[in-house]
């Protein structure tokens, strides 16, 4: 039953609301305290609003800032999560659907992501240097490993009865992969995209700290070195802000691309 349009404007305004009373409240707190290192939301968004609306109209206001270094480094973190996706769920498929190859993999695998990726951070500067393309590899050797684990996963839990009606429809290998493996897998390898995405947004901001001239963590980590507590906590700010928005349009496209699962679940509801 579809709710009433201003209920509905409510169910859409809560989070607005909670927001913005814990904003009134992180103000008083840090107004009170006057401390140097905690300034007020208030500084913080005079700062942003100096580094990142100072631009002429022609350009929606935007300044240097915004297509010096926050889209590139967006450009980078979303290609080296993209990239990690389709190489993990490409081999995951295989591994997942080849347990002979699965028990040759598992070991290697096992090391591979008990190694944190921050360490090899100093190992992909001595080979690529200050470019993006180190960027870039950190991210997908970091975000692989959720997306290959929970594709292996979902590929496993193809049920025996979907097999069964592969061989009795005689379908193709790949017209089995598209229309039975994936469907049959993509809620995990929804799990994996998500906390994948998570990790790609803090090994972007590590690989910049150390090993750039620009972007998001470059101009961080260069606001807590001059003492500029006001912007580094706007970029601080803005990564959580870039995070967040980021999960819901994860969020959503996983809704729309996996309807036919809610369709399910909710027909076969009422019949428990």
């Amino acid at each position: 039953m579809k709710l009433p349009w201003g209920v509905r404007w409510l169910a859409a305004l809560r989070p607005v609301a909670l927001a913005a009373g814990w904003i009134a409240v992180w103000q008083l707190v840090t107004a009170a305290a006057g401390h140097p290192y905690f300034p007020t939301p208030a500084r913080i968004a005079q700062a942003a609003g100096q580094l990142w609306l100072s631009g002429p109209p022609s350009r929606l206001w935007l300044g240097d800032t915004v297509t010096d270094d926050i889209v590139p480094s967006l450009a980078r973190m979303l290609g080296g999560w993209a990239g990690a996706g389709l190489l993990g769920v490409a081999l995951g498929l295989w591994l997942g659907r080849c347990p002979a190859a699965l028990a040759y993999a598992r070991v290697p695998i096992t090391l591979a992501r008990a190694v944190p990726q921050p360490l090899l951070v100093p190992v992909f500067l001595v080979t690529f240097g200050l470019t993006p393309t180190m960027e870039v590899v950190t991210i997908i050797t970091g975000v692989i490993w959720p997306v290959l684990l929970h594709t292996i996963d979902g590929a496993r839990g193809v049920t025996p009865e979907l097999t069964d009606t592969m061989r009795a429809f005689r379908l193709s290998r790949p017209r089995w992969i598209i229309w039975i493996v994936i469907p049959a897998a993509a809620p995990r390898i929804f799990a994996g995209l998500q906390i994948s995405l998570a990790i790609a947004l803090i090994l972007m901001v590590i690989s910049e700290l150390v090993g750039s001239t620009s972007g998001i963590g470059y101009r961080l980590n260069l606001a807590r070195s001059t003492f500029a507590m006001a912007q580094m906590w706007a970029w601080i700010c803005l990564i959580g802000a870039l995070g967040y928005t980021l999960h819901l349009l994860l969020q959503r496209a996983q809704r729309r691309l996996l309807a036919w699962q809610h369709h399910d679940a909710a027909r076969r509801g009422p019949a428990r």
